[in-house]
């Protein structure tokens, strides 16, 4: 089953993190895709170096759009389960196998993971109190889905769901646009619990404004 389980590894200016990031997700015999987003430091030559497959956008096209390039890959080759895992070392690898369970068992088409199901998060204040309950009240008035997580980068999908959604927010706003998509095509979901491991703040205020702003670019320009 393992090589029908791609990992898709989105990267832009990781070269601090994806040598480990990429040696704790070898350790298990999954196929992993790393997403070069148009680097302009040594992520795409560190990657090179290592067994996984690699591909480049020449230029900085966004997460969304590099999680798509990375999902038609693996679909391409075959996959029956596909994750969506960072580049910058927060999340575990160790924790996929269990994550991806009720996919094996046919429970569900897609697992969001989420950071706030364990009691001993270690999320910024700010994150947690503030920043993260408004982008929840936000993401349920734009997808019609209630979530503890409306933005964890760590989700995985079975076949089904990854030929369903299809994204098209290039920015960071793909993962409400992703969340639209599983009511849309009424698919199976559940959220699990994820350890989180917080190296930096992450986009802050700031980048939640302008997930809002391609939101509302997107919503103009559909209609």
């Amino acid at each position: 089953m393992n090589e029908k389980i791609f990992v898709v590894v989105p990267a832009y200016n990781e070269a601090k993190n994806i040598q480990s990031t990429l040696d704790d997700l070898l350790k298990y015999d999954y196929k992993i895709v790393v997403v070069d987003d148009g680097s302009k430091d040594d992520t795409f030559a560190l990657v090179q170096a290592k067994r996984v497959s690699i591909l480049r956008q020449q230029i900085n096209r966004g997460q969304g759009a590099t999680l798509q390039t990375g999902t038609d890959f693996a679909l391409q080759n075959g996959a029956e389960i596909i994750i969506h895992f960072d580049a910058d070392g927060q999340f575990l690898a160790e924790e996929i196998l269990s994550l991806i369970q009720p996919l094996i068992k046919n429970e569900v088409d897609i697992i969001l993971g989420s950071r706030f199901l364990q009691k001993n998060t270690q999320m910024p204040w700010l994150k947690r109190k503030i920043i993260h309950p408004i982008s929840r009240l936000i993401n349920y008035f734009l997808t019609g889905l209630r979530l503890s997580d409306a933005h964890c980068g760590l989700r995985a999908m079975n076949r089904l769901a990854a030929e369903k959604i299809v994204i098209l927010q290039d920015g960071m706003s793909h993962n409400t646009e992703i969340v639209a998509q599983i009511k849309k095509n009424n698919l199976r979901f559940k959220e699990l619990p994820v350890s989180v491991i917080y190296k930096e703040f992450g986009q802050g205020v700031d980048g939640g404004f302008r997930i809002l702003w391609e939101l509302f670019i997107h919503k103009i320009i559909k209609n």
